[in-house]
């Protein structure tokens, strides 16, 4: 594939020659997806000379745009002959296979071809489940054999936390290689004016979307926008007979916990406890991972009054009985004073002096200095992270429940309030079992 990639730019390059089995480029505006598919479609076809590579886009006036005018403009700079068939959608090439281009806005009709290689274009504006079915149906057609692995590659803007980010930045499997593109890398193929006109029109999270081909929460109003799995991310892990404090949200059937630990008096989530069952089970899932450690709770006030197993006992009464401290208030705080707790602790602005800044977690941003003092453990606790990344305002403005994404988040919120509160904002505590 080097003679097809020996102008493209780096990122372009290693997409367009990767081998591996599913191989994603994701990028912004402008940086160069189509034309690096492109440029992988027509190495794959060297390479392949007798089979056939699929090219998909999601709907048909794209395909007119791709492949009607673009491919067969390339074909006639690299002197290919070819024959265009815009009934059946293909570029023939004589005694040597031929392009096949489908669009997925009905994956049902993803059927009766086979090829060696395929590119996907722009899977990630369509909608997730839509997506996933016409992935599931492009990878099955994927079977004729070339002599090499067989591969389906993807080129995509990101649009937020869909199908591309679940595939190839949350949970990859084994093949699923991502590149990442900025628009900048593009920048001699593009007008002077044109990422100073997108950095003027879009507001922080679309650029590093649009620019920067980051996976961000593209939803108007995300709860916790300032979270940033990178410059919030830590390693810390839980020191022997060091105390723990555990946030906690009462669900029946999908108790959620968060494990802080602190570290200069910072918090940092360490570990969580999703969909357990009820009280007693969350109990005795803390007892036994936690053994030799003090453990401080900061549940949900509702636990005070609400039953879990025995009907004589409250929530609240049952981790006291189990020899926890529990610090709780006699009631919940305000929704929005504990969502304005935790992204003041996420990320806080102060008037310190820029250049005197060195510590990790500190960066200047307009003049200010933004440290980030919560810290939460990326890869062990995944459920808090993807609800900080994803969980937005309903229609009425509050935090969105209907997605399930608020358990995480209020369990840890409920401990951030109380050991964290809002400058300016008394909360009225008491302790259950002191410390």
């Amino acid at each position: 594939m080097t003679e097809a990639a020996r102008t493209l730019s780096p990122t372009q390059r290693a997409f367009v020659t990767s081998q591996a089995p599913y191989p994603a480029f994701v990028g912004g505006f402008g940086s160069g997806k189509t034309a690096a598919a492109m440029a992988r479609a027509m190495a794959l076809k060297v390479m392949c000379r007798q089979q056939n590579i699929a090219y998909y886009l999601p709907t048909y006036p794209l395909i007119k745009d791709i492949a009607f005018e673009r491919f067969p403009e390339l074909c006639e700079r690299k002197g290919w002959a070819y024959r265009l068939n815009q009934q059946d959608s293909e570029l023939v090439f004589p005694d040597a296979g031929k392009i096949i281009f489908r669009n997925m806005e009905q994956p049902g009709r993803i059927v009766g071809y086979e090829v060696a290689h395929s590119l996907v274009d722009e899977i990630d504006i369509m909608a997730t489940d839509k997506a996933a079915a016409a992935w599931n149906k492009i990878i099955a057609r994927n079977r004729q054999k070339c002599g090499m692995p067989n591969t389906v590659g993807v080129a995509t803007t990101p649009e937020g936390f869909k199908f591309v980010y679940e595939r190839w930045e949350k949970n990859p499997s084994a093949g699923y290689v991502l590149f990442r593109a900025k628009t900048s890398e593009n920048a001699a193929n593009l007008p002077a004016d044109y990422i100073t006109n997108l950095q003027g029109s879009y507001n922080s999270s679309l650029q590093q979307a649009y620019l920067d081909g980051e996976f961000v929460n593209l939803t108007a109003g995300s709860v916790y926008a300032e979270f940033d799995r990178h410059l919030n991310n830590c390693s810390t892990e839980i020191q022997t007979s060091e105390p723990l404090h555990i946030g906690m949200d009462f669900n029946v059937g999908n108790m959620h916990a968060v494990v802080n630990v602190l570290r200069d008096g910072d918090p940092h989530a360490v570990e969580e406890l999703t969909g357990i069952l009820d009280t007693p089970a969350m109990i005795a899932t803390i007892k036994s991972r936690y053994v030799g450690h003090s453990i401080l709770v900061y549940p949900d006030a509702s636990g005070n009054s609400r039953k879990s197993n025995n009907a004589s006992e409250s929530d609240i009464a049952l981790l006291r009985a189990a020899g926890f401290n529990v610090l709780v208030a006699p009631s919940n705080p305000a929704v929005k004073d504990r969502v304005l707790a935790m992204n003041q602790m996420i990320c806080m602005r102060t008037n310190a002096d820029p250049n005197a800044i060195s510590s990790l977690g500190l960066e200047v941003n307009d003049g200010s200095v933004v440290q980030r003092r919560m810290r939460v453990n990326v890869d062990r606790c995944p459920v808090l992270v993807e609800a900080l990344e994803k969980q937005a305002y309903d229609k009425n403005g509050e935090p969105d429940k209907a997605g399930g994404l608020d358990h995480a988040p209020d369990a840890q919120g409920y401990f951030i309030f109380y050991r964290f509160p809002v400058r300016g904002r008394a909360m009225q505590q008491i302790r259950i079992g002191g410390i």
